[in-house]
């Protein structure tokens, strides 16, 4: 097998090239004039001596224009860079956007009260501590953070992983449990900052949308199944595995109790009823926002009314802001580094894909590597407040940018309400039932269960179906670490085998063109006896090289006769092969 190159190596080529193109212009298109561009030609090679000169001087020059780069930048620049918030403060638009913005922040600080007292249960803490979480890290993300409508503070998936690792070390009822949650925060904190730093936020694009519903909706199931001891009125065991919460709850069904039932299925009929109204109605919009404190509030009643022993309440809750304290207990981070990275890459995916989203609706740009900056010293400067880890919140985000929020300013909104709530409101949320704050948790993640994710999938790639079946299987039941673990691996499996068996395409002639196209997509292009053009649709490498041999021989020796032309040949003569930079034109002897 002889290869040819029509390469800008080849200077003879060059020549032959500049004849053909004037030879065919002549034939083809007499009237059009043409202009031949001579190729290229590469120097000679360098010895070793100066090709270390060439790349020290090329290293030299890439520092030299990063340089001048920075020097370029305005002082204006510096501080846009340091601080997002400067490029909404300086075009903002008190008349247009204040009262909006008010509405927005009140809206979503409403939604937000009960919801983080549902999550902090849900993440095995106090109810103050989800309070904590969603004050101080809000003023900081709307600083530094470069999204105008993500809604930051504690969210579903989070606190399910923390509770499921903490859970592994220690008991809820200790005190180290808490310390643990807030250490947790720093480290997750520290892990964003360095990604985005680093520019290492392209790492997240190997893990396909596929893992991530596959995920998130095992997840789902889980966190629900979890919260079923609110509105069973008894214990079950803490995992965050399918088959030991239904064993738990088979168990102990003869401990079942009928009012926690009852009041937290009326409770979740009222949130899923105003979320309805509000997503299909856009008058009634406000109602999916006023969901979580009607329930709340309707709860919160009925046992003031009533006093029922059986159903239990939140109780005392500390009065007052949080409190500055660096976080404790250091001789714990190796075991958190796992758990540390799992709900990074956890807040990556849902914060970033969500804020990229809103910023293409609101028509501004929004950096990943400044958000995961702005992520991560929301973190870290929440950890010194008593806070766990936060993300942006997907249902909260919506409500914001449906509420019509144009800037950060109703992030600070948010942020006021609930240091409101933390000064004044407290003693009011003494006698919350705990199977109200279930019913919000359930509430939250219902919208998490997409299943029809995988329907689209079946009918579209049954490869993306399988990956998802197989996140969603692991994760339900082996587990969320172990979830995630196979989920990514598989993912980047077929990355790979992608990568090392890339597309092959064998070219036909349009009919009447000069135009050459894959033939099983245009069935009317032909192809010639004796030869072969294939189109390789990815960058060769050595992992790929051994696929690409094969199937050319196979092309040599395999042929299809049904579309060609030319005078009959035995064999295939020429396999000529279209790559980015150079035609290869293969000899079959």
């Amino acid at each position: 097998m002889e290869i040819t190159y029509a390469s800008s190596s080849s200077r003879d080529l060059s020549s032959l090239a500049v004849a053909t193109a004037q030879t065919v212009a002549a034939t083809t298109m007499p009237n059009r004039p043409i202009k031949v561009l001579p190729l290229q030609h590469p120097v000679d090679k360098p010895t070793s001596s100066s090709s270390s000169s060439s790349s020290s001087a090329l290293a030299f020059q890439a520092v030299a224009e990063f340089w001048d780069r920075m020097r370029r930048r305005k002082c204006i620049d510096w501080v846009e860079l340091a601080f997002p918030c400067y490029r909404w403060i300086s075009t903002y638009k008190w008349r247009e956007y204040l009262q909006i913005d008010l509405m927005a922040g009140i809206t979503v600080g409403v939604m937000l009260v009960p919801q983080a007292m549902s999550y902090a249960k849900l993440a095995g803490l106090q109810p103050i501590y989800g309070l904590y979480s969603g004050f101080v890290p809000i003023f900081v993300y709307v600083i530094f953070g470069s999204s105008r409508q993500l809604a930051i503070g504690p969210v579903a998936l989070v606190s399910l992983l923390v509770s499921n690792v903490l859970g592994k070390i220690v008991d809820s009822s200790d005190a180290l449990y808490t310390e643990l949650a807030i250490l947790l925060a720093l480290m997750v904190g520290v892990l964003e900052c360095i990604m985005g730093i680093l520019r290492l936020g392209w790492l997240i694009r190997f893990i396909s949308h596929s893992v991530i519903s596959g995920f998130t909706t095992a997840s789902a199931i889980v966190i629900g199944l979890s919260q079923a001891k609110y509105f069973l009125g008894y214990d079950i065991v803490r995992s965050s595995k399918i088959i030991p919460l239904l064993k738990s709850i088979i168990a102990g069904i003869d401990k079942f109790s009928w009012p926690p039932f009852v009041m937290g299925s009326v409770v979740l009929a009222i949130l899923l009823a105003m979320k309805h109204l509000g997503k299909t109605r856009k008058s009634l919009r406000i109602l999916r926002a006023a969901g979580p404190l009607t329930g709340v509030v309707f709860g919160t009643v009925f046992v003031k009314i009533f006093h029922p022993s059986s159903i239990s309440v939140v109780g005392e809750i500390p009065q007052g802001l949080p409190t500055f304290s660096v976080p404790k207990d250091f001789s714990y981070v190796v075991s958190l580094i796992p758990t540390a990275f799992l709900i990074t890459g956890v807040a990556i995916l849902e914060s970033v894909g969500i804020a990229k989203a809103l910023a293409a609706k609101n028509g501004y740009e929004l950096d990943s590597n400044q958000e995961l900056v702005g992520l991560g010293l929301a973190n870290i400067c929440g950890s010194f407040f008593s806070a766990y880890p936060t993300t942006g919140s997907f249902s909260r985000s919506a409500v914001n940018h449906e509420s019509g929020a144009k800037t950060g300013v109703a992030g600070i909104v948010t942020g006021i309400i609930m240091g409101c709530a933390l000064l004044f409101l407290t003693p009011l949320f003494t006698d919350i039932p705990q199977c109200g704050l279930a019913a919000i948790v359930i509430s939250a993640v219902l919208g998490l269960v997409d299943y029809d994710e995988a329907i689209f999938l079946w009918n579209v790639d049954k490869k993306d179906f399988l990956l998802w079946t197989i996140t969603f299987s692991t994760t339900l039941f082996l587990g969320i670490e172990i979830g995630v673990l196979i989920g990514v691996g598989v993912s980047l499996a077929f990355v790979i085998h992608e990568s090392a068996n890339p597309h092959i395409a064998v070219l036909g002639r349009l009919p009447g063109t000069t135009v050459y196209r894959n033939v099983q997509q245009y069935p009317e292009a032909y192809t010639y006896h004796g030869i072969v053009i294939v189109r390789i649709d990815s960058p060769i490498y050595f992992a790929n090289i051994s696929h690409i041999k094969d199937r050319l021989r196979e092309y040599e020796t395999t042929v299809d006769k049904s579309t060609r032309r030319g005078p009959e040949v035995e064999r295939v003569y020429f396999v000529i092969i279209e790559m980015a930079r150079k035609l290869c034109s293969i000899s079959c002897n």
